[in-house]
C-alpha cells in the first residue's frame, strides 16, 4: 500500500459532514412541529446562547431569542409560507440586522428538516445592473473560447478573485483548465489536466444539485453541528454553509489557496465543467453576488448546450449529405466494390476515420491508412467470431484483440460493420492511436500518509509540478452520429446488393435462353450451313472435272469459289470452337508443359514449312488446367509467332517460363512482324485483324479463344509488341 490512486475517496460522505463553515450560523426543525433538531455551535457567538438551550424547543422559542439580538422576524410565519409554497425561492435571502450588522437568512428544506442558514450580506453595490452587462458582454462572443474567457472576465470582474478558470471534464471524470484570467503575478494554469480524484464522483453529484459553492477561508476551523440525541446526521445537501472535506481542505492549502468559489456549468442535465476561482487571502461573497455568478452560470451552461447542439448538428449534416452522395454512388453504379470506394466520396467519408477496409467477395479493398492484407485477415477472422451484433465498436482494440498493438498507430480504434456473416463480408473503420501527452497538476497517484495511532490516511499530493501521462494505445470515441451513420449505410449497401442480386437472377435466365438459342444457332451453323457449302464445293469440283473444255479464265474463277467455301467451312469451325470455349466443362489436372509445348512446336513448323526457323525452348514448369484447352492455346500462340517471324532474315521463336508466387508466367517471343501500337487494344477483338497480316492465313477468332479459355482458369494474358521488331505473348497460370 505504498501508492494508490483516490477512489476510496469517492465514498466520503460530504453530503453529512455534521459541520458548517464558520462564517455563519444554522438552525434546523422539524418540518412538521417546527421543534429544534440542529444547531451549529457558534450560535453562542452570534445570539449569546448555548445550543443546549435552544435544541427541542419550539421554533417561537428562537425566535425570541433572536430578536433580543435582532429587529422583529416572524421565523414561524416564514416557514409556513415556504411550506405552502413548497420552497423559498420567494423568502431566500430575507435580510435581517444580528447586533447591528446586515445578515441573509437563508432557508431550504431537507428531508424532514426545515434549515435556517444565517451569514453575512456585505454586498454594497447594485448587482441587477452588473449582471445586465456582464450577460450582455459575454453573449456578444459567437466562438466557444472567446465565450468562454469573457465569462470568466465577468466574473472576475463581478467578485475580484484572483483566479477564475473555466474547468472542463472529460469522459474519464478528469479535469482540464479550458480558460484562464488571473492577476498578472501568478503561474498559468491554463491548459493544466486534474485527475478525477480531485473532484470524486459525490462531489460532481452535489455540483449538479447546488449550483455555486463558497469556501471562505481554509485556514478558519469548520463548526460542529449539535443534534438532539434522537435525529440522524443533517443532509446539508443544498446548505450555503456545508463544512468542506478535510482532503479538499489541504488540497487548496498545497496550492496556496486560501479561499475558493466555484459555479456549476451544466450541459444536457450533465455536470461538464466548473467556474473555478481561486483567491490566494481569505474572501467572502454574499448571497446575492453568488446568485448573480450562478445566474451568469445558467447562461453560459445554455449557451454550451447551444453551442454542443449546433456543433453535434453540423457535424450531423456533413455526415448526412457524405451518406446521401455515397447512396447516390449506390444507385448510379452497379458494381458495388465500386460505387463503395471509387468516386470522390467513398466508405472513408462517412465517420472521422483515417482508414476503412471492405471485404466483399472474398477479395479485400482499403481506403486511406490501414493495416496491411495479412493483418486485416486475421482481424477480419476474429471479428466473424466475436460479433454478435449488426455493429462492433471500440477505442482500446489492443486491449481486446492483443494482436493489434501492432497497429495501434492506425487502428487503436476501429468501427466494424457486418454485411453478411454467412458470406464473411464486412466493413471496419479505423482510428488510430491519440497519444495525448496529458499536462498532469501533480503526480495524479496520492500517497498514504501514516498517522501516529499507525491508521492509513490518504493526503492530497503535496507538489504541483507538470507531470506527463501519455495515454497510449486509445483512439478518439466513436460518436453516435458516426455508429448511426454505419447502420444507415449497412442498409443502403444490402439493399444494393439485393437488387444486383435479383437482377443476376433475371440474368442468369436470358443468358439460359441465350445458350439455347447459341446451340439452335450452333445446330444451324452445322447443318444447314455446312450443307450448302458441301454443295458448292462439289458440285464445283465436278463440274471442273467433267468439263475440260473450261479455258484458264474459269478455272480460276472456279477455283476461288472453292477457296472461299474451304474458308467459310474454317470459319464456322473457328466459330464453333469459340462457342465450345465458354460451355465447355473441364477439371484441372497438372499438365506436364514440355510434352505439350513440343507438341505444339512441332505442329506449327509442319504447318508453316518453317523448318528453317530458330525455337528455343527453355524449361517448361507443369501448370494446373484443362490438357485440351491449353493446349489450344499455345497451340495458337506458338503457331501465330512461328507463322508471322516466317518472313524474317533469321526468324527465331523463344519460349521461357519464371516462378512468380503462384503463378506460372510463359513468355512465347517471336522477331516477326509486330503488332502497330495504335491496334494494341484490338488484338484480342474477335475478327479483328491488322492491316499487315494481310499476306498471312488467319480469321481473326484464334486470340479471341485463347484469351477466353486463359479467364476461364482464372489466369492472365498480356503482350509487348513493336511494329517490324516482334512480339512477346506472356500467359500467367497457377502452378
Amino acid at each position: 500500500m505504498a501508492e494508490t490512486n483516490l477512489t476510496n475517496c469517492d465514498v466520503e460522505p460530504i453530503h453529512i459532514p455534521g459541520k458548517i463553515q464558520a462564517h455563519g450560523f444554522l438552525v434546523a426543525v422539524n418540518s412538521n412541529n417546527f421543534a429544534i433538531k440542529y444547531v451549529s455551535d457558534n450560535i453562542e457567538e452570534h445570539l449569546g446562547v448555548e445550543p443546549k438551550e435552544i435544541l427541542g424547543k419550539n421554533i417561537s422559542f428562537f425566535n425570541k431569542v433572536l430578536q433580543d439580538k435582532a429587529e422583529v422576524v416572524d421565523l414561524e410565519n416564514l416557514l409556513t409560507l415556504g411550506a405552502r409554497q413548497a420552497g423559498f425561492d420567494i423568502i431566500n435571502p430575507y435580510k435581517i440586522k444580528i447586533n447591528e450588522q446586515p445578515f441573509y437568512l437563508i432557508i431550504h428544506k431537507s428531508n424532514g428538516s426545515f434549515v435556517l442558514e444565517f451569514e453575512p450580506a456585505t454586498l454594497e453595490y447594485d448587482i441587477q445592473n452588473v449582471i445586465g452587462k456582464a450577460v450582455s458582454e459575454i453573449l456578444i462572443n459567437k466562438s466557444l473560447d472567446k465565450l468562454l474567457t469573457k465569462a470568466a472576465q465577468e466574473v472576475k470582474n463581478m467578485i475580484e478573485y484572483d483566479r477564475i478558470m473555466i474547468y472542463k471534464f472529460h469522459e474519464d471524470g478528469h479535469g482540464e483548465v479550458v480558460s484562464e484570467v488571473k492577476n498578472d503575478e501568478l503561474e498559468p494554469f491554463f491548459g493544466l489536466h486534474y485527475p478525477a480524484s480531485d473532484i470524486p464522483k459525490q462531489a460532481r453529484e452535489l455540483y449538479k444539485l447546488n449550483l455555486t459553492r463558497i469556501i471562505a477561508d481554509v485556514n478558519v476551523e469548520s463548526v460542529a453541528i449539535s443534534a438532539d440525541s434522537t435525529v440522524d446526521h443533517l443532509d446539508l445537501t443544498q446548505s450555503t454553509l456545508r463544512a468542506v472535506s478535510p482532503i479538499h481542505i489541504q488540497y487548496l492549502k498545497n496550492m496556496g489557496v486560501a479561499s475558493s468559489f466555484s459555479i456549476s456549468l451544466i450541459s444536457q442535465g450533465e455536470l461538464w465543467g466548473l467556474i473555478a476561482c481561486h483567491n490566494y487571502s481569505p474572501k467572502f461573497i454574499d448571497f446575492k453576488a453568488r446568485e448573480g455568478c450562478k445566474l451568469i452560470g445558467n447562461i453560459l451552461s445554455s449557451a454550451l448546450e447551444y453551442r454542443q447542439v449546433e456543433e453535434d448538428t453540423d457535424l450531423q449534416n456533413h455526415y448526412t449529405a457524405r451518406l446521401n452522395e455515397l447512396s447516390e454512388n449506390l444507385e448510379r453504379d452497379k458494381v458495388i466494390v465500386n460505387a463503395l470506394t471509387a468516386y470522390p466520396t467513398t466508405l472513408l467519408d462517412i465517420v472521422n476515420a483515417k482508414g476503412v477496409a471492405l471485404v466483399f467477395e472474398d477479395k479485400i479493398y482499403t481506403k486511406g491508412e490501414t493495416p496491411n492484407n495479412e493483418e486485416l485477415k486475421e482481424l477480419f477472422d476474429w471479428l466473424k467470431l466475436t460479433m454478435t451484433e449488426t455493429i462492433y465498436h471500440t477505442k482500446q482494440l489492443s486491449t481486446l484483440y492483443k494482436p493489434g498493438i501492432a497497429f495501434k498507430n492506425i487502428g487503436s480504434g476501429i468501427l466494424a460493420c457486418m454485411l453478411s456473416k454467412d458470406m464473411g463480408e464486412l466493413i471496419v473503420w479505423f482510428k488510430p492511436e491519440q497519444l495525448q501527452t496529458v499536462n498532469w497538476a501533480g503526480n495524479p497517484d496520492k500517497q498514504i500518509e501514516m498517522l501516529p495511532n499507525g491508521e492509513a490516511k490518504i493526503s492530497p499530493r503535496n507538489s504541483f509540478a507538470t507531470w506527463a501521462q501519455i495515454v497510449a494505445n486509445t483512439s478518439l470515441s466513436w460518436s453516435n452520429t458516426e455508429i448511426s451513420g454505419v447502420l444507415k449505410i449497412r442498409e443502403k449497401i444490402n439493399n444494393a446488393i439485393n437488387k444486383t442480386a435479383n437482377e443476376i437472377r433475371l440474368l442468369n435466365e436470358r443468358l439460359k435462353l441465350a445458350y439455347e438459342e447459341l446451340d439452335t444457332f450452333s445446330y444451324t451453323i452445322s447443318h444447314d450451313l455446312r450443307t450448302p457449302l458441301t454443295s458448292i464445293k462439289s458440285y464445283t469440283e465436278l463440274f471442273l472435272l467433267k468439263n475440260n473444255t473450261v479455258d484458264e479464265q474459269g478455272k480460276n474463277l472456279l477455283s476461288r469459289v472453292l477457296s472461299g467455301a474451304d474458308k467459310m467451312q474454317f470459319l464456322i469451325d473457328e466459330i464453333l470452337k469459340l462457342a465450345r470455349v465458354g460451355r465447355a466443362e473441364f477439371e484441372l489436372s497438372k499438365i506436364n508443359m514440355q510434352e505439350l509445348i513440343d507438341e505444339a512446336v512441332n505442329t506449327s513448323v509442319a504447318a508453316y514449312k518453317a523448318f528453317d526457323t530458330e525455337i528455343i525452348v527453355s524449361e517448361c514448369p507443369q501448370v494446373s488446367g484443362d490438357q485440351t484447352l491449353i493446349g489450344q492455346v499455345f497451340s495458337n500462340i506458338i503457331g501465330n509467332a512461328v507463322k508471322y517471324s516466317s518472313k524474317a532474315e533469321k526468324p527465331t521463336v523463344k519460349i521461357n517460363a519464371v516462378l512468380r508466387g503462384e503463378e506460372v508466367i510463359y513468355s512465347i517471343s517471336d522477331n516477326g512482324i509486330g503488332i502497330d501500337v495504335n491496334h494494341h487494344d484490338k488484338v484480342f477483338e474477335l475478327f479483328k485483324r491488322m492491316e499487315n497480316v494481310k499476306d498471312f492465313e488467319g480469321t481473326g477468332v484464334g486470340l479471341a479463344i485463347v484469351k477466353r479459355i486463359i479467364e476461364r482458369h482464372n489466369g492472365r494474358i498480356w503482350f509487348e509488341s513493336e511494329l517490324e521488331k516482334g512480339t512477346t505473348f506472356y500467359i500467367a497460370l497457377k502452378k
